[in-house]
């Protein structure tokens, strides 16, 4: 009988929920970056807690204009006119973390440490994570896999990580390798750089740019495993996330 009383209740609270919050789950580590740029951006007008500004609570997810995560990231990039609140100019990732974060402000844990130092992390970066051997950053570094130069203004923060500790699971449609087959039997292995109805240009593993009409091939297609490495068990914890800072860093030139 207890039990049956429990789960009532818990359907009633569920159904009486705001819709954002039966609708949206948000990541531990977009939740974290939010809490970052909320206390760099935000804490001078709402203060450390959210309640500094009359009428709107933020840890209690209390707004004067807003209701859905659409409504926030209008108040947020768009600003209210006649009053106190500029518009931000922040990244689609940037802005989707402090959404994350807003909305957990009430249990966000600062002791969780998924995102680190980005000094330490480019040190590892360029070091014992051997990422420069393949990826190129702001001129610097071989092309073979994709330049991440501008990364952290494309990618946010949980899908960042997901991709260094799961990257068979996370990699991206248009990041895949090609392999194709010449009709003498050449084998060409390498990264897709445009591709139309009849030809295709590819980073080769020796870095040359090479350009292939499908017509002359006798195998073409996608190479269903990534070159890139978990790091899940090749860096510590603490190191994974630095590089993640380091990563979230680069916002392009």
């Amino acid at each position: 009988m207890q039990l049956t009383r429990f789960l009532t209740l818990a359907l009633i609270l569920v159904a009486c929920s705001p819709a954002w919050l039966r609708a949206q789950s948000y990541a531990a580590a977009d939740i974290q970056y939010g809490a970052k740029l909320f206390g760099e951006q935000c804490t001078v007008c709402h203060g450390g807690s959210g309640d500094a500004v009359a009428g709107v609570d933020l840890r209690a997810n209390r707004f004067k204009r807003s209701t859905s995560d659409g409504d926030l990231r209008g108040v947020i990039t768009a600003g209210v006119e006649g009053t106190g609140m500029p518009p931000f100019k922040f990244e689609a990732p940037e802005l989707t973390a402090i959404i994350a974060y807003l909305r957990n402000m009430r249990t966000f844990d600062q002791k969780n440490t998924l995102i680190g130092d980005a000094a330490r992390g480019r040190a590892l970066f360029d070091g014992k994570g051997q990422c420069a051997t393949c990826h190129r950053v702001n001129g610097r570094g071989p092309r073979v896999a994709p330049d991440l130069s501008d990364i952290g203004a494309l990618r946010t923060p949980d899908a960042i990580l997901r991709a260094m500790v799961d990257p068979e699971a996370e990699i991206r449609h248009a990041n895949r390798s090609i392999r194709a087959v010449t009709r003498d039997g050449k084998v060409i292995t390498g990264r897709r750089m445009n591709e139309d109805t009849y030809t295709v240009q590819l980073i080769d593993e020796q870095e040359r740019l090479v350009s292939l009409v499908k017509s002359n091939l006798r195998e073409y297609g996608l190479v269903r495993r990534t070159g890139m490495p978990s790091y899940r068990d090749k860096l510590t914890t603490a190191e994974v996330a630095d590089v993640l800072a380091y990563l979230l860093s680069l916002k392009g030139l």
